[in-house]
């Protein structure tokens, strides 16, 4: 273990390992990660442009950080790290939730915190059941087989979030491909044409909206928000934007990832459809189980003390929840999918202020989504071999890009 107050400029005899990697498993963190966390909840590590950032391992200390106001969520920070390429012109636009800090963050989830809230996603959950119900007979209709991803897990979320915001599905393919591009770019230039097509398509739709308003989040921003000045239109779109991709990719891939990893854990799914009672809480140890937004980044606006280490002012601090999440010293048995745990202190959807909006959105699909399946195909497997499943690159989202199954 390095020295107490041991800082990221200090000199060290061998260099820092690489972050992110790609996973082998979809659902294990990758080859290496281990040694990255033994050497402590805080450890060096080398990103893919040669900078050495803080790698946050420990379960206590991410919970400490990702709530400390000396770390900075601002992309418009010169010394804010770049986790890929696609990443490297990301300061030229104002990412709003996401990438910004109080109060400028703070005024912006006011505006939307309503809509998201337990009583509001209630209220959907009849809709997502139809919704769900609807795939599931196309899929039996066209089965047996079908491709899970393609055919269901990407549909509910994206129909969901088209729903919410009054965006029209019939657009799906259009903003679904451009998400996909924005996510998964090898270069800077790729990421922002993914993304400029984007915003024109929403400014588009602004403005049809002005004209005929609907009765849609982005609606009732437009009507409320922007009308009285509380929002310019580049700030609506973006929000727009970010709300739409991440409203869809991230369910997308928990719905399909936590599939698969139910498949492969057959005494966790039999015990699933034995006591449906076990389903709230079994989302909430996928959720922990599987990490799939592994990789938040921050920077260091003042010098930070903890865990014998120092976190100096401009430094980089990357958040591994995939080894957050499997933390021994949180978790018993942590390498262990358990749908009996109680595990609903992970940071899947990450702690603090920047504490991911949509959760209650999130966890209601993926109960209706996972639920639906268990009743209604009781016969899904897997029509390859596990092996054969492609994974997705440890720089972006994890998941699967596609999921043949049959009953």
């Amino acid at each position: 273990m390095p020295e107490t107050g041991t800082s990221l400029a200090a000199p060290t005899p061998t260099p820092a390992p690489g972050f992110p990697r790609d996973r082998t498993c979809p659902y294990r963190p990758p080859e290496g990660y281990e040694a990255i966390a033994a050497d402590g909840p805080l450890a060096p590590v080398t990103l893919y442009d040669g900078r050495r950032v803080w790698l946050v391992t420990g379960h206590a200390e991410a919970r400490e950080l990702l709530a400390d106001k000396r770390l900075s969520a601002d992309r418009r920070d010169p010394a804010f790290p770049v986790l890929a390429p696609r990443a490297e012109r990301q300061s030229e636009v104002v990412l709003p939730l996401l990438g910004v800090d109080d109060p400028e963050h703070a005024r912006q989830r006011r505006m939307l915190i309503s809509q998201f809230g337990v009583k509001r996603v209630n209220a959907m959950r009849p809709r997502i059941q139809e919704i769900v119900d609807r795939l599931v007979d196309d899929m039996l209709a066209k089965g047996p087989g079908a491709e899970l991803v393609s055919a269901f897990a990407l549909p509910v979320p994206s129909t969901v979030i088209c729903e919410l915001l009054g965006v029209p599905y019939d657009d799906h393919e259009f903003f679904e491909a451009k998400s996909r591009a924005l996510l998964s770019a090898k270069t800077a230039d790729d990421a922002v044409a993914a993304r400029d097509a984007l915003r024109e398509y929403l400014h588009g739709l602004v403005e049809r909206k002005r004209a005929e308003p609907g009765d849609g989040l982005l609606d009732g921003l437009i009507a409320e928000q922007l009308a009285d000045g509380h929002l310019d239109r580049d700030e609506l779109v973006m929000m727009a934007l970010l709300l739409l991709v991440a409203g869809h990719e991230t369910t997308s891939n928990m719905i399909s990832l936590g599939m698969f990893t139910l498949l492969q854990h057959p005494r966790e799914l039999a015990a699933l459809r034995a006591d449906r009672g076990l389903l709230p809480g079994a989302v909430e140890e996928l959720l922990r189980y599987l990490s799939i937004a592994d990789g938040l980044m921050r920077v260091a606006t003042e010098d930070i003390e903890i865990a014998g280490r120092t976190v100096r002012a401009g430094d980089g601090v990357a958040f591994s929840a995939s080894l957050i999440n499997r933390d021994e010293a949180a978790y018993a048995r942590a390498e262990a999918l358990d749908v009996t745990r109680s595990a609903r202190h992970h940071v899947a959807f990450g702690y603090g202020v920047h504490q991911c909006l949509g959760q209650n959105l999130a966890r209601a699909e993926l109960e209706i989504a996972l639920g639906t399946l268990f009743d209604r195909i009781p016969g899904l497997r897997l029509a390859v071999a596990p092996e054969k499943i492609p994974v997705k690159p440890g720089d972006t989202l994890q998941g699967v890009y596609e999921l043949p199954v049959t009953w």
